[in-house]
């Protein structure tokens, strides 16, 4: 079962993410910081899976915080938690080694879902930052493909799932959209872009710049 260590220096915060952990039975929460430093002691004491890590502390930042662990514990996965809708935050804290970023204010069941993913070796982005993470990834050229510029931020999310390998099921667990919402938005990608199977939205999205 994977264990789950908590940094944050806000109690409000912690207490949520301790009931919403301890009510789920795949996880196991070992313990909760409430400074970088803490966090750094608790990760030798408790030697978890995962971290919860808020960007922002008082005593040693988030980022500052992956920069001293990572050496020490490469396969720790690292789930960002802030408030900071910020792209030059997100990108640091994936250069600094973070295997995710989410916003505070998500769902419960997308933390959820955040932490299966990147259990898995996955990347994670909150999904309101990811189109403007998309837009910057695309080079010049590519910003002028109209198909790609006439997908809603929603088309974009799912795109963005679909390329990952999730199931319109475990798309819809993380959007918090029924299936047959999915397949709507999987219809409409497939019109727009003129692509009709997984393979064809998979080809697109590398040949636009959306993944390696």
């Amino acid at each position: 079962m994977p264990k789950v260590l908590i940094a944050d220096d806000h109690a409000i915060v912690r207490t949520g993410l301790r009931a919403l952990l301890q009510a789920e039975p795949s996880l196991e929460l070992v313990g909760e910081a409430t400074g970088g430093y803490e966090a750094i002691e608790l990760l030798e004491e408790t030697r978890p899976n995962i971290l919860l890590l808020d960007i922002s502390m008082p005593d040693l930042d988030g980022i500052s915080v992956i920069k001293q662990i990572k050496p020490r514990f490469s396969d720790l996965h690292i789930l960002i938690l802030t408030i900071h809708e910020d792209q030059a935050l997100l990108r640091e804290a994936i250069r600094a080694g973070a295997s995710g970023y989410i916003l505070k204010q998500a769902a419960e069941s997308e933390l959820i879902s955040a932490i299966n993913i990147i259990m898995r070796g996955d990347m994670y982005v909150d999904p309101a930052m990811m189109r403007e993470l998309l837009d910057e990834t695309v080079s010049p050229s590519r910003t002028q493909d109209e198909n790609f510029e006439s997908l809603t931020p929603r088309e974009t999310e799912v795109l963005t799932y679909i390329v990952q390998g999730y199931t319109n099921r475990q798309i819809g667990e993380a959007l918090n959209i029924s299936v047959r919402t999915v397949e709507g938005h999987r219809a409409n990608l497939s019109g727009k872009l003129g692509l009709q199977s997984r393979v064809d939205l998979v080809r697109y999205a590398r040949d636009h710049g959306l993944i390696d």
